[in-house]
């Protein structure tokens, strides 16, 4: 995916991103009681953080996996998603929460559910291609939509929608 394209823009804000990871840490509360939390590294660490204080979890492990580059203007193709480093201690899943920013395409959940089968997968963003491999998530957003995380960008002007749509 290239952020730079007609695609739409989902700028998300810090405050944003505490709401939505706290309400996907009510459903998931229910649900329990969980063993610990899978972070998808980058994208899931600081919702899984936020998850984990919700639920007072204290046990995380990580789980490294390569997708996609924003730069990377080309499709993608889906045996270039590989697991670079598993997470220890997690055998099938069996009460584990994966935590992810967002289910894109699904390629990294799909990767993620053959290893830990058992696992609760949970996202706080959705896309329609994805949302099928997720077990819980927040909010759902179109497949042509790019989310900007509070981590991604810096505060800047930014022209209206009309002014943008005319440009296109």
């Amino acid at each position: 995916m290239n952020p730079t394209d007609n695609r739409k823009s989902f700028p998300v804000s810090w405050e944003e991103l505490h709401r939505n990871a706290k309400a996907l840490a009510w459903r998931l509360v229910e649900l329990g009681p969980w063993k610990g939390i899978v972070a998808v590294t980058r994208g899931g660490l600081t919702p899984a953080a936020i998850v984990a204080r919700e639920l007072d979890i204290r046990l995380i492990e990580t789980v490294c996996v390569i997708g996609y580059h924003p730069d990377d203007s080309r499709p993608q193709q889906a045996e270039e998603t590989k697991i670079v480093k598993s997470p220890a201690n997690v055998g099938n899943g069996d009460g584990w929460i994966v935590v992810d920013d967002l289910v894109d395409t699904g390629r990294t959940a799909a990767i993620l559910r053959e290893q830990l089968p058992k696992a609760h997968f949970a996202a706080v963003y959705a896309k329609p291609l994805g949302r099928p491999l997720v077990d819980t998530f927040i909010t759902e957003v179109s497949q042509d939509t790019w989310i900007y995380f509070p981590w991604d960008v810096e505060p800047q002007f930014t022209q209206p929608i009309a002014t943008q749509r005319k440009r296109t």
